[in-house]
């Protein structure tokens, strides 16, 4: 009941991003929506409608890869998602500008799908698509997947609408949903990795626990100029961090080797947990 409550509230969040943002001021921001809004245009039937309609084959794919228990929570969100839609569609927008209108159809539509996901469903469309994507190249995110199918149906939007803005807002749409729907579904995973190379391993391994609270690895290393064995430090830290646990190494060796590197994702305690992939 808790899991439904919540897919039927970020359901109709979505369609209000549609109803109140996106269609009334032409913006196509690509996936099933964008194309449900560019056929509303050209047909005049409602854009719930043409989700329902444009998800029936992706739902038949959806159903033979993935089963009958994650695609029920999906049909019911298309289902929430479609009726919420049309039932919302011809009320006035709440605004007019088209970057205010871009900029919050964006926030709106990253925060549903992206929660609605971490439910262990979809919205349907580009999510199965995607969803499928990513199993066979799980190494790319899925707001990036989404950017680059979504570049297509925002080409079309220009030639429906006959406006370059359109175009460019809904660029923009994409853009600013790709970046939040990264941040719901993963968080802000980036962390600076350390490897510090010093003579001084268990002093500024004690000092690192000990002030930062974080996690040491001592890995064996031998110079190869000298020969000499010694412990390297392997210490991955949050970014914020990052100063502090250089300024603590150089207080405590300042001729240490340091090593700074970039780490994308990270999991394990105090991380992100292996179930967070969700995608």
């Amino acid at each position: 009941m808790k899991k439904y409550f919540s897919i039927t509230v970020f359901s109709v969040l979505f369609a209000c991003s549609i109803a109140f943002f996106l269609e009334p001021n032409d913006l196509a921001p690509g996936g099933i929506t964008g194309i449900s809004i560019l056929l509303n245009a050209l047909t005049g039937i409602g854009t719930g409608t043409w989700v329902f309609a444009l998800n029936i084959p992706i739902l038949i794919v959806g159903w033979w890869k993935f089963g009958g228990k994650f695609m029920i929570s999906t049909v019911y969100s298309i289902g929430v998602v479609s009726t919420a839609t049309n039932l919302l569609e011809g009320m006035p927008a709440l605004t007019r500008d088209p970057l205010a209108a871009a900029l919050a159809g964006a926030f709106l539509t990253a925060v549903s799908i992206g929660s609605i996901m971490k439910l262990h469903a979809t919205t349907g469309g580009i999510d199965i698509i995607v969803k499928l994507m990513r199993r066979k190249y799980p190494h790319l995110r899925t707001g990036r997947l989404y950017l680059m199918i979504d570049s297509l149906i925002v080409v079309l939007a220009i030639l429906v609408f006959g406006k370059l803005e359109s175009g460019i807002y809904a660029g923009i749409t994409v853009l600013v949903t790709s970046f939040i729907m990264d941040l719901v579904l993963y968080g802000r995973d980036e962390a600076s990795l350390f490897f510090i190379v010093t003579d001084c391993s268990k002093e500024v391994a004690e000092k690192l626990m000990e002030d930062l609270e974080v996690g040491v690895t001592y890995l064996k290393g031998k110079g190869a100029f000298k020969e000499r064995e010694k412990d390297i430090i392997l210490c991955a830290t949050r970014k914020i961090q990052a100063p502090k646990l250089e300024a603590i190494v150089k207080e405590v060796d300042k001729n240490a080797f340091l090593i700074v590197t970039s780490a994308n994702e990270i999991y394990g305690e105090g991380y992100k947990s292996y179930d967070a992939e969700i995608v």
